[in-house]
């Protein structure tokens, strides 16, 4: 799995999109690909599902973990470490794993200047069985919200539609249709499709639909 294709990776996404799942993952295969990689927790709203809570597992791989001071405590208190601001020099892949909404990721909108005069993407993802904003139209205003506050642009769009252990290949072929019309709406590229090891390895893309095929692992939950 190469879909980093940037020395700096932002992962975008609302609450129950399945970001903080793909973030880990990525970061795992990175690191199993000879990667240096670092993984930066920017949620410091969201008690819950956040990358910190992984930081064994990770570490365990040669993964570098960089949270807020109290991303482990359930306290929503927005400290930032100093490491947080170096993590923009590190060598190697950056994933930045940001909030879950607009709130969430406004700490990314202080740390827009360190992003000048480097290559980045910001991957936005998306889950069409997400209660919350299971419509195309509610999902694009999503991004522009996150946009608007981080003073960054997305540059593609991954499709996370899944049912964690449910999610079946039609679940995964109608989440297609959903990803296909919110790329639409805002002007992206659908860069990459996600879906679970066992599902992946028996399903035949045509990646002009898809992108690339993401298999995961069910890490984080409550949707990976």
């Amino acid at each position: 799995m190469k879909i980093i294709s940037n020395r700096i990776s932002i992962i975008c996404g609302h609450y129950g999109t399945g970001k903080t799942n793909l973030a880990v993952n990525l970061a795992r295969d990175h690191a199993r690909q000879g990667e240096k990689v670092t993984i930066v927790d920017m949620d410091i709203v969201n008690p819950y599902f956040r990358t910190s809570d992984y930081r064994k597992i990770l570490e365990d791989e040669g993964i570098e973990v960089i949270a807020p001071v109290f991303g482990a405590t359930n306290l929503d208190l927005p400290s930032l470490p100093a490491a947080m601001y170096l993590a923009f020099e590190k060598e190697g892949t950056v994933i930045f794993d940001l909030g879950g909404d607009d709130v969430g990721s406004t700490v990314m909108g202080r740390f827009r200047e360190k992003l000048n005069g480097k290559d980045y993407e910001m991957l936005y993802v998306i889950n069409k069985y997400r209660d919350l904003d299971c419509d195309p139209t509610e999902t694009a205003e999503i991004l522009k919200e996150i946009e608007a506050v981080t003073k960054l642009k997305a540059t593609g769009i991954i499709n996370n539609s899944n049912l964690m252990y449910e999610t079946t290949l039609e679940h995964i072929e109608k989440g297609m249709e959903y990803a296909r019309k919110t790329a639409s709406l805002l002007g992206l590229p659908v860069v990459a499709t996600v879906m679970r090891r066992d599902i992946a390895s028996d399903y035949k893309a045509d990646t002009a639909e898809t992108g690339e095929i993401i298999p995961v692992d069910i890490i984080a939950g409550p949707s990976f």
